[in-house]
């Protein structure tokens, strides 16, 4: 996968990702202090958030549906 520097028009669903996390860590702080569980709480939050870019569902339930087909065709 390769995108030009400074071109974010050319990976929009990692930018959106970047919005959503600057939701919980605002662009300029410091995490020096964030905990472990602090961060482990964002990545369930949006693990568990339904997303445009997939119909709605959520990472967890693409991922665990994915997880799911692999195993009944194999």
């Amino acid at each position: 996968y390769f995108c030009h520097p400074y071109s974010s028009h050319e990976r929009g669903l990692n930018e959106n990702t970047n919005g959503l996390i600057r939701q919980f860590f605002p662009k300029g702080s410091s995490f020096k202090h964030v905990t472990q569980q602090e961060v482990l709480a964002v990545q369930n939050n949006l693990n568990h958030r339904p997303r445009k870019a997939l119909g709605y569902k959520t990472p967890a339930e693409v991922f665990y549906g994915s997880i799911m087909k692999t195993q009944i065709s194999a």
